[in-house]
């Protein structure tokens, strides 16, 4: 039997189940035996419904939130770029090679005048303008860059509300 997740098919979730992924959210560290007791019920059933889910792909992964800049990693930038060629292939080859870069934590595909964004990570302006001109810029299908240099966080969160 094929899993929810190869599928395509949302799990079903009742309030349960949303208050245990809320519970993981805040501290993805909480034992099965800690969840329970928050949302009243035994363990073994607590650990069913995270499996559930781990097994549907509702939870992803596990994660620790690292503090980037007590890593020496202070400057994050986000780089909007556009791609020459829009085929297939030239979309999947720019795709990989984004994958491979240790710098870029974050790559999303985006409407309007730029195809991806990218969040990069690095140590300072140097770092970034190596980044910049010997990775990025030494891609083929590469059209245009701009980048925008983030001065401060306001809010930066991983939690769904539900």
């Amino acid at each position: 039997m094929a899993k929810a997740s190869e599928t395509g098919e949302m799990p079903a979730l009742d309030q349960t189940d949303l208050h245990i992924l809320k519970l993981l959210q805040q501290n993805a560290r909480m034992t099965i035996k800690e969840i329970a007791e928050q949302v009243h019920l035994s363990p073994t059933p607590v650990n069913e419904r995270v499996r559930r889910m781990e097994a549907s792909g509702v939870i992803r992964q596990y994660a620790a939130i690292v503090n980037a800049a007590r890593l020496k990693k202070g400057l994050m930038t986000i780089c909007y770029v556009s791609i020459k060629e829009h085929s297939k292939q030239a979309g999947s080859q720019f795709i990989q090679s984004i994958m491979a870069m240790d710098e870029v934590v974050e790559c999303l595909t985006i409407s309007g005048e730029f195809d991806f964004m990218l969040k990069v990570v690095s140590e300072n302006m140097d770092a970034y303008y190596n980044f910049h001109v010997n990775k990025l810029g030494e891609l083929e299908n590469i059209g245009n860059v701009q980048s925008v240099f983030v001065m401060g966080v306001i809010k930066q969160t991983h939690q769904l509300v539900f």
